[in-house]
């Protein structure tokens, strides 16, 4: 769910332009300044903070605002112009459409895509584009320059008035205004081959050719990767040729297939059983063995082919190692490896906080942003921005076991899905219930998506921050709810934390019907510490109506508390000083008693 395009826009003026553009760019999203703009994708607060995240996200930006916020802007980030992505300003009436930033990186395209649609010329300044129509730097899709570094320097002799020639097959190249003769220095090649190019000559190749893979289950990736530089390496071809690295989904959860496509720069896709045995004509070498194993009659081949598409042919039919194998395929034409297939589903966990956004981690803002998917109790999707295209799958308190067996589902379809939890994920959350339900297989496709846990701040965290220190040195945690986990027990953990002097932080330690617990735990500890020992009373931490309150075991009133509560009983080390709670560690004494941090 990742931006393709973000479209930003300062004022409710600009929004009707902002729509129109977004309805020409596929999977763009407009982002407003929340203090003057509504009904957007995706809200923002800070318009500086905004702009250089999705500028260090490497994700093209369209300002609908004065070209000069976006330089006055991104000024102080601007790096190697090879690697920054587009950015266009946009009029907010239309009337101007100017590529500022990544002119040979997209924006001088889409800047030409947008002055198509709004009816006025784009501002382009580059000048290989004024000049030849064409960036030799920024070729389209489906081709890769193996040498930009020579670039600069190579349009500079021609812009000068050197000529050049073209080796090889071009369009895009034959129809821009470069002038080609057969006697210049300069040379522009066309080549599957490995092939470097130097100051003289620029080298393209075309991503036409499809790497299909097989393997052992947990094969280094060593081996793999070996096997594939011996096979490109004897069929003369370059691995800036290949458009992706193809195998069957049963692979999909394979580290050596991830990490070879990581290593090569390439996406990684599958293809179900089905679709790779309807290629069985075609495959070299047929195998009942892996029919038997897999229920298509080959995977390197059959994957290979299957991306090359119907008017594909083997370049390099199946090579085999110990325990890989490796195929290619060639297509007439450029693969466009993100419409083949599918991806491996993500499946990331994510911790809101507490409840403020402000305590939430920029990890976990941009899984939610780039989700296609988010699941979780509705009181918690609540709490996330819409964004445009997203779906929201909503349940109910105690669908716990539900909600987790839909991100999985939706995981191993192959989508980027969130899994919204309050607090941290890991604490009194849904990541123990995903690894919990992962390994029972109910279904055993899901555990071919990837897993994340990101962490968030949780609630005993956030009481401790507002409140000053009180998990400072040795504590734990304790919930008080009897609904998962028999009270015989939960007693057992209250004895043994009393026992060793733990601060306790005591989780749902009450509700309207359950109030007996609460009062038993006190009491455990009670018998352990002064009856001055400080507790920290915290209710709705990150929420407008928050409050924390510092008393201590003596003063408790039992009858404030709720599930919305968490309880921060101090040890016997734990003080109240200016209005602070804190443990000390005992880094005051650490130069009397020789105790290292």
């Amino acid at each position: 769910m990742t931006d393709t395009v973000a479209i930003v826009v300062l004022t409710e003026r600009g929004l009707a332009m902002a729509r129109r553009i977004r309805s020409c760019l596929t999977g763009a999203r407009i982002h407003g300044y929340s203090t003057r703009v509504s009904d957007v994708d995706v809200a923002f607060d800070d318009v500086g903070t905004e702009l250089r995240r999705l500028f260090a996200d490497g994700i093209d930006i369209v300002g609908v605002c004065a070209a000069g916020i976006l330089m006055r802007t991104l000024a102080p980030v601007l790096a190697d112009k090879r690697e920054e992505p587009a950015v266009v300003a946009v009029a907010e009436d239309g009337s101007a459409v100017v590529p500022l930033l990544g002119g040979h990186r997209g924006a001088n395209e889409l800047g030409r895509r947008l002055g198509e649609v709004l009816g006025v010329p784009a501002a382009v300044t580059t000048a290989g584009d004024i000049r030849w129509q064409v960036a030799l730097d920024d070729p389209p899709s489906g081709w890769v320059l193996a040498n930009p570094h020579h670039c600069k320097s190579f349009m500079a002799r021609l812009l000068a008035g050197e000529h050049c020639r073209l080796e090889g097959e071009a369009e895009w190249l034959e129809c821009s205004g470069i002038e080609f003769r057969t006697d210049a220095v300069l040379s522009v090649r066309v080549t599957d081959a490995p092939d470097g190019g130097d100051e003289d000559t620029l080298v393209y190749h075309r991503r036409r050719f499809a790497l299909g893979v097989g393997c052992e289950r947990g094969v280094a990736t060593s081996e793999l990767a070996d096997l594939v530089e011996r096979t490109l390496a004897g069929a003369g071809l370059s691995s800036r040729s290949l458009a992706g690295v193809f195998s069957v989904d049963l692979k999909m959860d394979e580290p050596a297939v991830h990490a070879l496509a990581e290593a090569l720069g390439l996406p990684a896709r599958f293809f179900g059983p089905p679709a790779l045995e309807a290629l069985t004509p075609r495959l070299a070498n047929p195998s009942e063995t892996v029919f038997r194993e897999v229920g298509c009659h080959g995977v390197s081949e059959a994957a290979a082919l299957a991306a090359a598409g119907e008017r594909g042919t083997l370049r390099v039919a199946k090579t085999k190692s110990k325990r890989t194998t490796c195929a290619v395929a060639e297509a007439p034409s450029p693969i466009d490896a993100m419409q083949l297939g599918r991806a491996r589903g993500v499946l990331t966990v994510v911790g809101l906080g507490p409840g403020t956004p402000a305590w939430r981690t920029p990890a976990a803002e941009a899984a939610i942003r780039d989700a296609a998917h988010l699941v979780g109790y509705r009181g918690y999707l609540d709490q996330v921005p819409a964004s445009a295209g997203q779906v929201r799958h909503a349940h109910a308190l105690g669908e716990e076991t539900e909600r987790v067996d839909r991100a999985l589902a939706l995981a191993a379809e192959g989508h980027p899905v969130a899994l919204i939890c309050s607090g941290d994920p890991g604490v009194y959350a849904m990541a123990a219930l995903v690894f919990e339900r992962l390994e029972a297989a109910a279904h055993p496709h899901w555990r071919q998506s990837e897993i994340v846990v990101l962490p968030g701040v949780s609630a005993m965290h956030g009481a401790a921050a507002l409140a000053g220190a009180p998990l400072g040195h040795d504590f734990c945690a304790i919930s008080l709810s009897d609904l998962l986990t028999p009270w015989a027990v939960i007693e057992q953990r209250l004895r043994a934390a009393a026992d060793g002097d733990f601060v306790v932080a005591l989780y749902n330690p009450a509700s309207n019907r359950r109030r007996r617990g609460l009062a038993r735990a006190i009491e455990i500890l009670a018998a352990k510490r002064a009856p001055a020992t400080p507790v920290v009373v915290a209710r709705a931490v990150g929420r407008d109506d928050q409050s924390v309150t510092v008393t201590c075991l003596r003063d408790l009133d039992q009858a404030s508390v709720d599930m919305m509560t968490v309880l921060i009983v101090g040890s016997t080390g734990t003080r109240v000083s200016g209005g602070y709670v804190y443990t000390p560690r005992g880094y005051g004494t650490k130069g009397e008693s020789g105790v290292s941090a």
